[in-house]
């Protein structure tokens, strides 16, 4: 990210040995539209202790208050907000983070009285979104989010320098502060325009890179859920399972993603082709997790990364099955996916970790089936991704939603356009085939797209 003279004091990079210490800080707001009860409360903040370790940072202390709403001043009463001075200083915590989105004058006023920099939730999470970036895209859209989520807070950042300086000319009545704060958010401005010129090229290079795969009439199918969830490990456990062409013994195997227990370990999407028989093979996109309060600014950066689940032909949501609140995760989910125009796709939901629930959950089992009004189908699964019969169980479920959108089709082919039958073969599930004396007489079970590849290639 660009560098500004203020910007330390929200993102202070900490240089002492081990972990830095920090102090989390809570609100539990009684009157809110949509209150939370108790527990949703604590997971939340358990939470929030979660993506501070994910950003290496050791909560020393929690502090929480039930109030009848925020304080707009300070987040918290401003009894409690010398608690927390205390108890930081007690501690010798290097930051404070709040466990909600602080407006700019709350950010100003508690580093004031706090004398240390502040972090809310927001800025956590983007802050780990700028760590694990890795590719030039993920790098672009977290710069943006993170100058989108900076701009506005700018003017905490100046309280300290002196605003009516006695500087002459055009700025005479500005201090050096305030010309500084104009200085940056020109700055953020430009990087900002820059930032959109560049996600657009990248986006197109991804619209191209799309259009190569739908080309290939394969079906898409995206894996989406809370972070830490088990997307990767499931897309590892299908290439390792329906692979022919491994890496040899001791090598790394370049088509496994990253995976690992921590919130957010991966950022970027990736697609990789699963091959699990003569046509039954389709695409498998991994996708960023989703969270709590996942910042807007993130959502809008990352829209076009996330159009890959917009254009999937079936969803799996990817559900840590042991984890207790899972079902306020599933809502996290379905919530986002509407809001990105992705509600639409038909979805299996995937309780994974089955075998670490209590008590634990028979799998792999296939659950209810559900008919939406709109002819959507959502399958329940429960299994455990590090067992191979768990993966044959969700492929053989993913085949069956996709093959009922496909239809048995008769194809007469040329026997000059042997390609034709090449692309069948690849594309389809033969069912019969004739040689006559116009041609290879095809009979295959296959998706529209196919289909219709075939009859336009037929009519040229």
């Amino acid at each position: 990210m660009a560098a500004f003279f203020g910007a330390n004091e929200i993102w202070k990079t900490y240089e002492g040995d081990g972990r830095e210490p920090v102090i989390l800080v809570g609100v539990r707001e009684l009157d809110a539209k949509e209150p939370v009860s108790e527990e949703e409360f604590r997971h939340s903040l358990s939470e929030l202790a979660e993506l501070a370790k994910a950003c290496e940072m050791n909560p020393v202390d929690t502090i929480t208050q039930p109030l009848a709403h925020i304080n707009t001043g300070l987040y918290v009463g401003a009894g409690k907000a010398d608690e927390i001075r205390v108890c930081a200083e007690m501690f010798e915590a290097e930051r404070v983070i709040f466990n909600d989105t602080l407006s700019p004058s709350q950010i100003r006023n508690l580093q004031k009285l706090l004398k240390l920099p502040v972090m809310d939730r927001t800025a956590l999470i983007l802050e780990i979104f700028e760590r694990r970036a890795r590719t030039r895209e993920a790098r672009l859209q977290v710069e943006l989010a993170k100058l989108r989520y900076l701009k506005p807070r700018l003017i905490g950042m100046w309280e300290t320098q002196n605003r009516q300086g006695g500087a002459s000319g055009s700025m005479s009545a500005k201090g050096e502060g305030e010309t500084q704060l104009e200085i940056d958010r020109r700055t953020i401005d430009h990087r900002i325009s820059e930032l959109a010129k560049e996600l657009k090229g990248v986006s197109r290079e991804r619209a191209t890179q799309r259009k190569k795969r739908q080309g290939s009439g394969l079906p898409l199918v995206s894996l989406v859920g809370y972070t830490n969830a088990g997307k990767s490990t499931i897309m590892n456990a299908m290439l390792a399972q329906y692979s022919s062409d491994m890496a040899p013994e001791g090598e790394p195997d370049k088509r496994q993603v990253f995976e690992a227990d921590m919130l957010f370990a991966t950022l970027d999407t990736t697609v990789r082709r699963i091959t699990v028989s003569r046509g039954q093979e389709f695409l498998l996109s991994d996708t960023v997790g989703f969270i709590h309060k996942l910042p807007t600014s993130l959502v809008e950066a990352f829209k076009s990364t996330l159009e890959e689940t917009t254009q999937a032909d079936l969803l799996v949501q990817v559900v840590d099955g042991s984890d207790p609140h899972c079902r306020k995760h599933i809502e996290v989910t379905k919530r986002i996916i509407t809001e990105i125009g992705a509600g639409h796709v038909p979805m299996i939901t995937v309780y994974n970790k089955a075998d670490l629930c209590d008590p634990p959950a028979a799998h792999p089992v296939v659950g209810a089936v559900e008919q939406t009004v709109d002819g959507i189908t959502n399958v329940n699964l429960y299994l455990c991704a590090k067992e191979s019969s768990s993966i044959d169980c969700l492929c053989k479920t993913i085949f069956d939603i996709l093959h009922a959108k496909r239809a048995v089709r008769t194809f007469l082919i040329p026997y000059d356009r042997g390609s034709l039958v090449s692309l069948l073969m690849e594309q389809s599930v033969v069912l019969q085939t004739e040689y006559t004396a116009e041609g290879t007489k095809i009979t295959a079970e296959c998706d529209q797209a196919t289909a219709d590849q075939v009859e336009k290639a037929l009519r040229r």
